[in-house]
């Protein structure tokens, strides 16, 4: 049952980080003929779920390193803050008109925008490497082929932000509690305590990301 809940917040997390991804793949292959376009989705999705892959293995090994967990917590935090936080707009994504620039464009754009999921997928599964495949082959069908739904859904059921926002807060808290240095300290200095840590994140970000949207309103009006 809890491997199954662990699914649930990897898709959740994969539905609501993958939009940007999504929309960039569509935005860079828009320009090709219909049988390039293709190709170039599948090239580009080829080579996303080799660099996902990569970067998962390696913030799983590098996540047991003292303090680079807790740092990794902070990083998903600050993701979890920006998510709720970050108005809406579109990507700016150059549009390619050969087959190879597009597979390019796409690479490029999949590496840095999939830092964010490969962090949250590597803290959620926890080291676990079936859930780790399960996530990476959940999350490259949703950038190449859901660009256009995920949109549509983010936009339709806000609440879907949310939920993925809460679950990258609370799992941040509970790296920060795995740290092998910091997660030991913690439990010392707030013996019995340190367990709210993952709840006092989620109610953070939540009451952050409301705070600033209020204030946009009020600035905008």
């Amino acid at each position: 049952m809890d491997d199954v809940w662990l699914i649930l917040q990897i898709l959740m997390i994969n539905l609501v980080l993958s939009g940007d991804n999504a929309v960039v793949i569509a935005m860079a292959s828009r320009n090709l003929p219909e049988q390039s376009r293709n190709r170039a989705v599948w090239w580009g999705a080829f080579g996303a779920v080799l660099l996902r892959c990569i970067l998962t293995f390696i913030a799983v090994l590098i996540l047991g390193i003292p303090f680079i967990q807790a740092a990794g917590g902070l990083m998903l935090l600050y993701i979890a803050f920006k998510l709720l936080s970050e108005e809406d707009g579109n990507v700016n994504v150059k549009q390619s008109t050969t087959l190879w620039s597009a597979v390019y464009t796409i690479l490029v754009a999949d590496f840095v925008m999939s830092l964010d999921n490969v962090l949250a997928i590597a803290a959620i599964a926890d080291g676990d490497l079936a859930l780790i495949v399960i996530g990476i082959a959940i999350s490259i069908p949703i950038v190449v082929w859901g660009s256009g739904i995920i949109v549509k859904l983010l936009h339709r059921f806000p609440i879907l932000v949310f939920a993925g926002s809460a679950i990258l807060a609370y799992t941040s808290g509970e790296m920060v509690l795995r740290d092998p240095k910091l997660g030991l300290w913690l439990q010392e200095i707030f013996a019995g305590y340190e367990a709210l840590l993952p709840a006092l994140c989620v109610i953070l970000v939540m009451l952050g990301g409301a705070f600033l949207k209020v204030l946009r309103y009020r600035i905008d009006t």
